[in-house]
């Protein structure tokens, strides 16, 4: 029996009945790691020896216990016990990566007849928010709902491509905060905030992923490869990591799209003497983002010339050159909602293209809002 096969209490069993070495020739695997398993169960609750004979659940660990004793006698026990979350992760992981193998998977279309090798076209898309409701009368601005997401997300992505050159590399960054709420009870994970959504989770999925696919059907039309790179933000923690795996399955027999499949909090991007950092910029300051880049990339930094960070989080346009390395955070398409409204913040709303050249760096940028989309619709 090999250990990733043993489950933890297929381990109990055992060692309830066996000593350490019997139990470790009963399971087939070896002491140490028969050992190393036991330390583990013992932080998730499971250590007989102090008393302790429950463990919590898979995706927690334990905070704390406190035990009764009379007489020498166990008469009562409180277990206290905290989410592991990047165990938690994990689970999230492997759950996403089972539902996906039922996805259906798109055909390879063709691509254009010729591209510009030396460029590459970043489409980056700030703060998304798709599920969000916003009521005009109350946010002093535009109402919104998932109708208009897909109207102007689509639009605004279609417009841009039309306005890009051929470049050969297309990457697609969603910035973070794809989706407005993070569960079935439309609240952030993080902090629990309760947000508007229009409708149900569910349809906020499949929104979210047709507005998704439709991007990239876009950029597919003018460039030979087009690279997704799904940012971790706060209100979609989980959200990110399982459309990442769905659509990686769903681009499967595709080899012109590229879904980038690292669940981690900063993805990089080379280009020749061109190198791009994303970050949603919830948990890291801008002023850090330079030193996090050089050791992170430490080779790449060396290769390059031209070092871009592109943040979302903020809603609005800021840049900053700091030595070495510009930081940006980008605007979104979406209308503010009442806490945005009620807060005072007004940005602008807009989607940006950015034309990166492999000896030169940003050579051009495009860039289309919700009125244009507006001019075209009438």
């Amino acid at each position: 029996m090999s250990d990733r096969k043993v489950t933890d209490d297929q381990i109990i069993e055992a060692l309830k009945l066996h000593t350490m070495p019997k139990a470790a020739e009963h399971l087939g695997i070896h002491i140490r790691t028969l050992r190393k398993r036991k330390s583990a169960l013992a932080r998730k609750g499971w250590s007989p020896e102090h008393d302790l004979t429950h463990a919590v659940p898979d995706g927690f660990h334990l905070k704390g216990a406190s035990t009764l004793y009379k007489d020498g006698v166990q008469v009562m026990q409180w277990v206290k016990s905290s989410i592991d979350h990047e165990r938690q992760r994990e689970l999230m992981i492997a759950a996403c990566q089972a539902m996906s193998e039922d996805l259906p998977q798109i055909d390879p279309v063709s691509g254009p007849i010729s591209t510009l090798a030396n460029l590459m076209a970043v489409y980056p898309i700030g703060d998304a928010h798709i599920g969000m409701r916003a009521w005009g009368e109350e946010t002093q601005g535009d109402s919104w709902d998932m109708t208009e997401a897909v109207r102007v997300q689509c639009g605004a992505m279609a417009a841009l491509v039309d306005l890009a050159p051929a470049a050969e590399q297309a990457v697609i960054i969603n910035l973070g905060d794809w989706f407005h709420a993070d569960n079935m009870e439309g609240m952030t994970s993080r902090s629990g905030h309760i947000m508007d959504l229009d409708g149900r989770y569910a349809k906020m999925i499949s929104v979210g992923m047709k507005v998704m696919r439709q991007c990239i059907a876009s950029a597919l039309k003018k460039h030979a490869t087009v690279r997704v790179i799904n940012v971790v933000g706060n209100h979609d923690d989980t959200g990110a990591l399982w459309m990442s795996v769905a659509l990686r399955h769903t681009y499967e027999n595709e080899p012109r799209v590229i879904i980038d499949r690292a669940p981690a909090a900063f993805h990089y991007i080379e280009h020749g003497k061109v190198l791009i950092g994303t970050h949603h910029g919830h948990t890291c300051k801008s002023e850090r983002l330079p030193g996090v880049m050089a050791a992170d990339q430490s080779e790449a930094w060396g290769r390059t010339k031209y070092r871009y960070w592109y943040l979302g989080h903020v809603h609005h346009q800021s840049v900053k050159e700091y030595a070495g390395v510009t930081v940006e955070s980008f605007n979104t398409l979406t209308a503010k909602d009442a806490y945005a409204a009620f807060g005072g913040y007004r940005a602008q709303q807009n989607m940006k293209c950015i034309v990166m050249h492999s000896e030169f760096g940003e050579v051009s940028r495009h860039t289309v809002s919700p009125d244009m989309l507006k001019e075209v619709a009438a």
